[in-house]
C-alpha cells in the first residue's frame, strides 16, 4: 500500500485520503451561501457522525484512510517549508498588504503544524488575530470582512483537489475562487511528504497551471485510459495539458472526453456518471443525449490530436473495456420524479470499494435498489447533513492506492 497506485476505478481500494468535515463548515452563512459553492448549511455535530460512519465502513471493510490535515501537518514541519506555505497561504489569500501580512505571519507562524493548517483550512476571522497598537490600512480595507483568511469548507470533497492517476499526482488548478486554496495543501504534500508520495512519484499536473481540472471530472477506466469530463469545472486546455504530461509516460494512451452540460446540477463527470464493476456503471438519463464523446491521444511527434467518437456510449464502453456488452444503471431507476430527486441528493456518485460493491448514500433507496437488483453488493452509508454540500461518497474520497485489475 505504499506510494500512489491507481490505474482502475474498481480495484480493490487500499488506501484513500479525506477531510473530516470540521468547523469551516460553520463559516457558511446565508449572506455568502453562493460564494462558497454550498446551496444549505450543514450542521456540524451530526455531519461529523455520518462522516465518521463513512469512514468506519471504509475501514472495515481493509481501506487505511488519511487524512488531508495529517498528511499536510508532516509536509510542513520543517521550518523552512512552513515558512514558504505562509507565504504562499498568504499570497492565494490575496493578502496585499504589508502590515496584514506580518500580523498574519506572525500568528500563523506561532502554531505547531498540526494546528497550522487546520487553522488555515477553518480559517482566520478578524477576532482571532491579535490586536496592534494602532490602526492599519490592512483594518480599513477589511473593516467589513468577518474573516481575513476564508474558510476552506468544500475540502471534504477531497477528491476534487488532486487526482492521483497511475504512479503520479495531479494538483489541480480549481475553476472556483472558493476551493482554489485547497490544492495548495497537496501541493506541500507532493513536494515535502515522502511518506505518502515517495522519491520518484510523478507530477502530471501542477498547482499553478491557469487552465482548471478537477479531481471529480477524473475517472480510470483501465490501465490505458482516462476518461474526463469536460464541465463546468473542467477545461478544455485543462485536459489538453494533462494528456501532453500523461500519455506516453504513465502506461495511458488515450484519455476519452465526456463533454456534458456546463450547469450546476451536473458540475462534475462523477456527479452523473461512475464505474461500479468490470462492466456496469450508473448514469443520470439525462447525459446520454447531452454528451458529445471524443478521443485523444499522441501522435508521433508528441503532438495532441483529437477525433470525434461517433459509437454510442455503451459501444465505446463495451469495446474499451474488451467486455461482451456493458450495463448502464440509471439513477432513480424508471421513475423520472425519482430521478431528478436522487441524482441531485448525488445517486449516481457512488465509491467503488472492489468490483461490484461499493458505497452510496442511504437517501437514494430507489437508486440504491436499483442498483442491488442488477447484483451489486451496496453499502449505504447515513447523509442527512454531508448532502447538503452537494457531493456523494466518491466526492468526499480520494483513491490513492488500489489493486491492479
Amino acid at each position: 500500500m505504499k506510494g500512489i497506485h491507481n490505474f482502475s476505478d474498481i480495484g480493490r481500494l487500499n488506501r484513500v485520503l479525506m477531510h473530516r468535515i470540521g468547523h469551516e463548515v460553520e463559516g457558511i452563512v446565508p449572506d455568502n451561501l453562493e460564494a462558497m459553492l454550498f446551496d444549505d448549511i450543514p450542521y456540524l455535530k451530526a455531519a461529523k457522525k455520518e462522516h465518521d460512519k463513512y469512514v468506519s465502513v471504509l475501514e472495515d471493510n481493509g481501506v487505511e484512510v488519511c487524512y488531508y490535515t495529517d498528511e499536510a501537518a508532516k509536509a510542513v514541519a520543517s521550518p523552512e517549508a512552513k515558512a514558504a506555505f505562509i507565504s504562499d497561504v498568504l499570497d492565494r489569500s490575496e493578502i496585499k498588504s504589508e502590515e496584514l501580512r506580518e500580523i498574519l505571519t506572525d500568528y500563523l507562524n506561532a502554531k505547531e503544524p498540526l494546528d497550522l493548517v487546520e487553522t488555515v483550512i477553518t480559517g482566520v476571522k478578524k477576532a482571532d488575530v491579535p490586536k496592534t497598537s494602532k490602526e492599519t490600512l490592512a483594518d480599513v480595507i477589511y473593516a467589513s470582512n468577518l474573516y481575513y483568511l476564508d474558510p476552506m469548507p468544500n475540502l471534504y470533497f477531497s477528491k476534487d483537489p488532486a487526482a492521483c492517476i497511475g504512479d503520479g499526482i495531479c494538483v489541480n488548478h480549481m475553476r472556483m475562487r472558493a476551493r482554489r486554496r485547497e490544492s495548495l495543501l497537496m501541493e506541500y504534500i507532493y513536494k515535502y511528504n515522502r511518506d505518502f508520495a515517495p522519491e520518484g512519484t510523478n507530477l502530471w499536473y501542477e498547482y499553478d497551471d491557469v487552465e482548471s481540472l478537477e479531481g471529480g471530472d477524473i475517472m480510470i477506466l483501465n490501465s490505458h485510459t482516462l476518461i474526463i469530463g469536460l464541465s463546468q469545472r473542467t477545461s478544455a486546455l485543462g485536459i489538453q495539458r494533462l494528456a501532453k504530461n500523461l500519455l506516453g509516460k504513465s502506461g495511458f494512451d488515450r484519455i476519452i472526453v465526456f463533454d456534458i452540460p456546463k450547469r450546476r446540477a451536473f458540475m462534475h463527470l462523477d456527479t452523473v456518471f461512475t464505474m461500479i464493476d468490470y462492466d456496469k456503471f450508473t448514469i443520470h438519463s439525462e447525459i446520454l443525449d447531452a454528451v458529445g464523446i471524443y478521443e485523444i491521444w499522441l501522435d508521433k511527434d508528441g503532438e495532441v490530436r483529437f477525433s470525434t467518437i461517433t459509437d454510442t456510449m455503451a459501444e465505446m464502453l463495451k469495446k474499451l473495456l474488451g467486455v461482451p456488452a456493458v450495463k448502464l444503471i440509471h439513477v432513480g431507476g424508471n421513475d423520472s420524479m425519482a430521478a431528478q430527486r436522487e441524482q441531485w441528493n448525488d445517486g449516481t456518485n457512488t465509491l467503488c470499494i472492489e468490483p461490484g460493491k461499493i458505497i452510496t448514500y442511504d437517501r437514494n433507496y430507489i437508486t440504491n435498489t436499483v442498483l442491488e437488483s442488477n447484483g451489486l453488493e451496496v453499502i449505504p452509508i447515513p447523509s442527512a447533513e454531508l448532502s447538503r454540500g452537494r457531493g456523494g461518497p466518491g466526492c468526499m474520497s480520494c483513491s490513492v492506492n488500489r489493486e491492479d485489475l
